[in-house]
C-alpha cells in the first residue's frame, strides 16, 4: 500500500512538472505585455482572456504582426506538409521494415546496417548539397518546394529502426506463410494482415513523425525563405514574431506559441491510446 501511494505521488509530481510549462504558456497568452512584465507567472488568465473580442490579441491579428503571422495559412501549409510527410514516413518505413524481417535475401544485413548508419548523418551536414539539388530541379522558393519537404520523408531511418525492432519482437512469421499458402499476394498480405497488427507501432511513429515535421523550421526556412508569406509554415511565422525587435509584446509571443502547438496536442490526444498499447505489447512480447 505504501509503495502504491509513493508511485502515485511520483506520477502526480511528474505530471505537474510536464504540464506546468504548457499551462504557463496558455495563461500568458491571455495576458497583456504589462501584466507579464509586472508579475511574471500567473495561475489565472489576464485581461485579454476575459472577453472574446480581445482574447485574440490585436497585435497579432490586426496590428504589427498581421502581415507576417497569417494563422490559417500557417495551419494549412504545415498540415499539408506534416500530414503528407507522416503518411509517407510511416507507410514506407513500415514496408521497409516488413521486407527486412519477412524476406531473406543477399545483402540483407548490409542493407539493415546501412539504414542504421544513415541515422547518424544530420540534415545540417548535407543541407548545402540538398539545397543545390532542389534548385537544379526547380523545387525551391514556391509551392513546388512542398514536394521537396514531403518526398524525402519516404526515407526515415529512425522510423525504420523502430519498426524493425517492433516487428522482430511481436510479428509472427507463420501468419505470412499461412497467407502465402492461401494464395494471398505479398502486398495484400502486408496491407490486410501486417498493418492491423502494427497499428499501435504505426500510431506511435505517426505522432513522432507529425510532431517532427510540424516543428521543423530548418528545412522549410531553407527552401521557402524567399517565398510569399502565405506559403510559409507555422514555425516560420512564429519565428518572425519571436524575433521581431520593433515591438516587444510578450503576450503576443506567448499567443503565437500556444496557437502553434494546438494541432500537435490534438493529434497526441487522438492517438495517445495507441502509445499505451504499443508499450504494453512491446513489454509482453519482448
Amino acid at each position: 500500500m505504501t509503495h502504491s501511494i509513493i508511485r502515485l505521488i511520483v506520477c502526480i509530481l511528474l505530471t505537474i512538472i510536464c504540464l506546468f510549462p504548457l499551462y504557463v504558456i496558455i495563461t500568458n497568452a491571455t495576458r497583456t505585455n504589462s501584466e507579464i512584465i509586472d508579475s511574471g507567472i500567473s495561475f489565472f488568465s489576464g485581461a485579454l482572456g476575459k472577453n472574446w473580442d480581445t482574447i485574440t490579441n490585436p497585435e497579432v491579428f490586426g496590428g504589427f504582426f498581421a502581415s507576417s503571422f497569417r494563422l490559417w495559412d500557417g495551419y494549412r501549409n504545415s498540415l499539408i506538409i506534416a500530414g503528407c510527410s507522416t503518411i509517407f514516413t510511416v507507410f514506407f518505413s513500415g514496408m521497409t521494415a516488413y521486407g527486412l524481417v519477412v524476406y531473406d535475401f543477399k545483402g540483407k544485413k548490409f542493407a539493415t546496417n546501412f539504414i542504421l548508419a544513415v541515422m547518424m548523418v544530420p540534415m545540417q551536414v548535407v543541407s548545402t548539397g540538398f539545397l543545390q539539388f532542389m534548385i537544379q530541379i526547380n523545387l525551391y522558393g514556391g509551392p513546388q518546394a512542398y514536394l521537396a519537404l514531403i518526398l524525402p520523408s519516404i526515407a526515415a531511418p529512425a522510423v525504420v529502426f523502430y519498426m524493425l525492432q517492433y516487428m522482430r519482437s511481436s510479428f509472427p512469421l507463420e501468419i505470412v506463410e499461412a497467407a502465402r499458402i492461401d494464395g494471398c499476394g505479398e502486398f495484400r498480405t502486408f496491407i490486410q494482415i501486417a498493418l492491423p497488427i502494427f497499428k499501435p507501432a504505426f500510431a506511435v511513429q505517426a505522432i513522432f513523425a507529425f510532431v517532427t515535421s510540424w516543428n521543423n523550421f530548418y528545412t522549410p526556412s531553407m527552401l521557402l525563405g524567399t517565398a510569399d508569406t502565405s506559403l510559409k509554415t507555422m514555425p516560420m511565422m512564429v519565428q518572425t514574431v519571436l524575433l521581431a525587435d520593433k515591438l516587444s509584446d510578450y503576450g503576443a509571443r506567448y499567443l503565437v506559441v500556444s496557437l502553434s502547438i494546438l494541432p500537435v496536442v490534438v493529434i497526441y490526444l487522438v492517438l495517445s491510446k495507441f502509445i499505451v498499447k504499443g508499450v504494453a505489447l512491446g513489454a509482453v512480447k519482448g
